[in-house]
């Protein structure tokens, strides 16, 4: 349903995407994650015919998006950063603005206003302004305006940025669900770790670059037996004596503790020994729990930030 194949940007002298490759299933959820500048919402400006690429190609439902963009917008529904939508109007009268611009017909579109409102949550407030909603229900407002027309594809740019955690975990359960019942191809991005491992995959993007994809189990087990935790005082300087131990490829701070991510499985044991032998030699030193986890998608991304570093650092002295 999307596909993308060497896709390219640039803003003058940035280049805000590279030689990008995706694709998208029917009934599957794609997350893009990455930090700002990564070029996460440049693509989906060139996936929705916003934007014309420098080179490449990205096609919707099998149609091509530069050379057929009024048969693309048939198809997609987009939901940008920011609500978009007209704050005078009621949350009724911006569906039936943008049913009536997609050419539904008077006599159905009150009919697929109102089934969209009761699948969103929104039916109770359809003579509300949308000016005078909240921020969650802006954006359940906006992803109803993004279905009125029944799209194949969904393209979400950070779509629960900033809303409460409740609302959050509705808005992923309208998702899910238009996943499995209308096997509808939904592309996202967002900030949330635990958002994306809901997702059927999960892109990161670095500079511009797909650095890597998989499903967020892969991804996980990448990082399977190298990783600790450790719950000490004083963190800070947990967190210097921690990088000194052999073994250990980089410390993180997770809140009060902190996340070792070890060179390899084997070095497990021999790191948590060196740490307990420091605790006892080191009295300013105190040690609550050294244990080996369960990598998150945190850790990978960090991980995969690392690693992309460091091949950028080896491109700049070769």
């Amino acid at each position: 349903m999307i596909q993308a194949e060497h896709l390219a940007k640039a803003f003058g002298p940035v280049q805000a995407v590279r030689d990008l490759s995706l694709s998208v299933q029917p009934g599957e959820i794609y997350a893009l994650i990455g930090p700002d500048g990564a070029g996460k919402t440049t693509t989906m400006r060139l996936l929705c015919g916003v934007l014309r690429p420098d080179a490449g190609r990205a096609s919707i439902a099998g149609y091509d998006v530069t050379r057929q963009p009024e048969k693309v917008r048939e198809v997609i529904g987009y939901l940008p950063q920011r609500f978009g939508l007209y704050e005078e109007l009621t949350v009724l009268e911006n569906l039936r603005f943008f049913a009536e611009v997609h050419g539904i017909p008077r006599d159905a579109w009150y009919r697929r206003s109102m089934e969209i409102l009761e699948f969103v949550e929104l039916a109770p407030f359809v003579h509300r302004r949308a000016g005078h909603l909240s921020g969650g229900m802006k954006q359940k407002l906006s992803l109803a305006v993004a279905l009125v027309h029944r799209p194949r594809v969904l393209l979400l740019d950070e779509p629960t940025n900033g809303v409460d955690p409740v609302t959050r975990q509705e808005f992923w359960q309208l998702l899910i669900r238009l996943m499995r019942e209308e096997e509808v191809a939904i592309l996202i991005t967002t900030p949330y770790m635990d958002e994306a491992a809901r997702c059927s995959r999960v892109g990161f993007m670095r500079h511009g670059w797909l650095v890597t994809e998989g499903p967020p189990t892969a991804l996980r087990n990448r990082l399977a037996g190298r990783l600790l935790e450790l719950r000490g005082q004083p963190v800070r300087r947990w967190q210097e004596a921690a990088r000194t131990v052999p073994g250990v490829e980089a410390v993180y701070a997770f809140g009060d503790r902190l996340h070792l991510r070890l060179e390899a499985p084997a070095a497990a044991r021999k790191v948590q020994r060196r740490l307990r032998d420091m605790a006892r030699r080191a009295p300013q030193l105190r040690l609550e729990s050294v244990r080996e986890i369960r990598p998150g998608l945190e850790d990978v991304f960090l991980a995969v930030l690392a690693d992309d570093e460091e091949a950028l650092d080896a491109d700049a002295h070769a």
